[in-house]
């Protein structure tokens, strides 16, 4: 439809807006296809990092979990905690391997990068943030507990805490 006013110009408002969360791990510019990465295997396909055959022609560079694993530098923590943990340690240990298991066979760059035991609890550090979440909830779900998150939009960061007394 059509404006009929003589002289009538539409005015064009444009702004630009600050890029809300910026990740440094994620690649700035696209990536070269194939590309594989030489750590892992994932190779980078239409836009996307997947487990998959690179071709002998593809390119080589690090992928985002690679690289997050090498700085040891985690985009999430879940702090397991609190006396059912202790009594169950081994079996809540294989949930979350699990878990990571089920993710990672879909979504290459969800990882767990290390499993720590701490005086008070476990720590796991992840690759992923959504991965940090999961794993939160597929505790909470199992066992139920209490279950607390913490985000961080501007660092891209997640702590979650589970703990259960008995």
């Amino acid at each position: 439809m059509k404006d009929e006013r003589v002289g009538f110009r539409p005015v064009r408002r444009e702004q630009l807006f600050q890029e809300l969360v910026h990740d440094s791990y994620k690649s700035s510019r696209k990536l070269r296809e194939p590309t594989r990465c030489p750590e892992c295997g994932a190779v980078y396909h239409k836009g996307r990092w997947t487990w998959g055959k690179a071709t002998s022609e593809a390119h080589e560079e690090k992928c985002p979990a690679c690289h997050r694993i090498h700085d040891q530098f985690p985009a999430g923590y879940v702090i397991l905690k609190g006396g059912f943990l202790r009594e169950h340690h081994d079996e809540i240990l294989q949930l979350v391997k699990n878990h990571e298991a089920k993710e990672k066979a879909e979504h290459p760059l969800e990882r767990i990068m290390k499993i720590e035991d701490a005086e008070d609890g476990v720590l796991v550090t992840t690759t992923d943030t959504h991965l940090a979440r999961d794993i939160a909830e597929a505790l909470h779900n199992a066992y139920k507990g209490d279950l607390d998150y913490h985000y961080n939009k501007q660092d891209m960061l997640l702590r979650a805490t589970w703990s259960r007394s008995q």
